[in-house]
């Protein structure tokens, strides 16, 4: 075999060696990008903490405007309003004025906010307009002041992703940091509202971030707990539905009765949620421009309103008397009947607004109407009102929502009831099976699903990640000494034709690893055949280790420009080169051992044999013959 200049033959598997500096730089940087991410994310939580009690003055200052005529935010309730039928204008006046900031402003404001968001972060690389920092808290404070039906939860969460998004458009981040901050901004809202931070940090997971890692997961758990620290200063300590009792421990029977209760309100979800794209659908016909939309559906609110009061505004106070189990059953009925008549119109119509706490008035109604069925029908099961109740609120958020663990975790943290554990988790776990089963979409989800979007629903690391570089590369490959030049390597390629290739790898004579080399570059006529290798590298060399995922090896590909990078091992030698032919077939041959099911272990007429990686062991028992 033709010999280089230093000696060495020209396809020679040396192992050269690569510095680990590059990679422990990434690494560096890395955390130090984490840092700042996480700097901003606590930045975004105290702001947005501050900003949740503006917008309760705000919509306490409207409510008290519009319903009693006096300056004041002192906390009102519109249900002891004494207008008589002049409380059905004063909805649609506010409705009026939303569509006005909807149509001169921006048509974002429409809507509970949650599905917005995810719409930017799965299209709009988490882009927010920066006017929807201002103008939805204002509409949202507008609506429910007018006595929209509404919680402040919805609007204070958008406001949050707005100013996370806005200030990730200022700085130099990448759009997935910009995501991290959307979702920080709206979970520390959620916590600054309810006091509910490890409820937020679920909700972030599954319903805006898509995905559980370090890089995501730390900036907003501390977004949460800032978010919590701000609730404790401003609002108090108490939780939000605090009742004043603590709830026993249930039985095997009783828990039983409340998984039945969690069937019975998933089912319901799933009606509820075709009813609020029912209604939306039905406005999209009507003979009148969009603007209209909300004063036409705040005439509804109003009426209902005048028969019915305790619809109107925000109704926290509504959820607190039904989990304590005080109120009398026709109320229930009538409240639970008329709030949701009341919010779904008000949401079909497009105004501004949330549906976490129509969700849980609604929820923990009908919870209380089960649990009075069961009282009658099955004494002996030992299932209480109260208890019910909570856990028809928590059910009734994950059947619509399917935010599972979001809707466990906001249950115990915003009423204290640590004992329900057992009965939400059955509760809640058998209503998002009837929800998975019979809806495709979500309450948050069907509105963009409608316009192309696909929302993820699992949250496993995709197949390139399971797949490791050694799994799948090209094992050698021919090294090339620098000190060679172009004329050397193609007259010995003319005679060693089996070595050529689309990329060589280069390395000094003392076996550093010094780039790639691709036979474009060698058969280009620019270059003189008396060029050394050398002269041709101009850019730092890239390489992935063995141990890394495909996906991190793609990422090298992708930053690099290149389709085949180098392999090192644990000692930063050469173990090979990975392509994206090697790529696709690892994808190709995980694929098929996740879609195609085989036993580990099979039962065979003469014996037990194990598989073990596809290939039969001795068998444990072997039969006579």
């Amino acid at each position: 075999m033709k010999q280089n200049r230093a000696g060495i033959p020209l396809s020679v598997s040396l192992q050269p060696t690569l510095k680990a500096e590059n990679i422990q730089a990434k690494t560096s940087n890395n955390k130090k990008r984490l840092l700042y991410i996480s700097f901003l994310a606590v930045v975004i939580a105290t702001a947005i903490s501050f900003i949740a009690k503006l917008l309760v003055y705000l919509i306490d200052f409207i409510t008290n405007i519009s319903f009693y005529g006096s300056f004041s935010v002192a906390e009102n309730n519109p249900a002891q309003n004494t207008l008589g039928w002049w409380v059905v204008v004063i909805p649609a006046a506010g409705g009026l004025l939303i569509g006005l900031m909807a149509f001169y402003g921006s048509k974002a404001i429409r809507g509970h906010g949650i599905p917005e968001a995810m719409e930017q972060i799965l299209t709009n690389q988490s882009r927010i307009k920066p006017t929807i920092t201002y103008l939805k808290p204002l509409s949202a404070a507008i609506s429910i002041g007018t006595g929209g039906p509404f919680g402040a939860e919805g609007p204070i969460i958008a406001t949050g992703g707005a100013l996370g998004s806005m200030l990730g458009q200022l700085l130099h981040i990448t759009h997935n940091e910009r995501k991290v901050l959307l979702a920080a901004g709206a979970t520390a809202g959620m916590s600054a509202i309810f006091g509910s931070p490890v409820a937020a940090i679920f909700l972030a997971i599954e319903l805006l971030l898509f995905e559980f890692s370090p890089r995501s997961i730390i900036p907003v758990a501390l977004a949460c707990i800032t978010g919590a620290a701000g609730h404790h200063l401003l609002f108090g300590q108490m939780p939000v539905f605090y009742t004043g009792t603590v709830t026993e421990s249930v039985s095997n029977h009783a828990l039983l009765m409340y998984s039945l209760v969690g069937i019975a309100i998933g089912l319901l979800s799933v009606v509820i949620t075709f009813l609020v794209y029912w209604v939306e659908d039905a406005f999209e016909k009507l003979p009148v421009h969009w603007m209209w939309w909300p004063a036409i559906g705040g005439l509804a609110v109003g009426f209902i309103g005048y028969f019915r009061p305790e619809t109107l505004g925000v109704g926290y106070n509504n959820i607190t008397n039904i989990l304590s189990g005080s109120l009398p059953l026709h109320f229930v009925i009538s409240l639970c009947v008329l709030k949701f008549l009341s919010w779904v119109i008000a949401l079909g119509s497009g105004t501004s607004g949330g549906t976490l706490a129509p969700l849980l008035t609604i929820g923990g109604a009908l919870g209380v109407l089960a649990g009075w069925l069961i009282q009658h029908l099955v004494p002996s099961a030992g299932v209480s009102i109260p208890m019910a109740a909570l856990v028809g609120m928590a059910a009734m958020f994950a059947g619509a929502s399917r935010a599972f663990i979001t809707s466990i975790l906001f249950a115990l943290e915003t009423t204290g009831q640590h004992n329900a554990i057992l009965p939400l988790l059955a509760a809640c776990s058998a209503a998002y099976f009837v929800s998975f089963f019979l809806m495709e979409n979500t309450i948050m989800t069907e509105k963009i699903a409608r316009r192309g979007i696909k929302t993820p629903d699992s949250y496993e690391p995709d197949i390139l990640e399971k797949v490791s570089v050694a799994e799948v590369m090209e094992e050698g490959g021919l090294i090339l000494d620098v000190d060679n030049t172009i004329g050397d390597i193609n007259e010995w390629l003319q005679q060693e034709p089996a070595y050529r290739s689309a990329f060589y790898i280069l390395s000094s004579s003392d076996g550093e690893y010094l780039g790639m080399l691709s036979d474009a570059q060698l058969t280009n006529t620019l270059f003189p055949p008396s060029t050394e290798l050398r002269e041709l590298i101009n850019e730092e060399p890239v390489a992935v280790p063995a141990s890394a995922s495909l996906r991190e090896a793609v990422e090298v590909m992708a930053t690099n420009n290149t389709d085949v990078v180098a392999v090192i091992n644990n000692g930063n030698k050469i173990a090979g080169m990975v392509n994206y032919r090697n790529v696709l077939r690892g994808y190709r041959l995980r694929s098929a051992d996740e879609e195609k099911g085989r036993p580990s272990i099979s039962l065979k007429r003469r014996g037990l044999k194990l598989l073990v990686r596809g290939k039969k062991l001795k068998s444990l028992f072997e039969a006579n013959d």
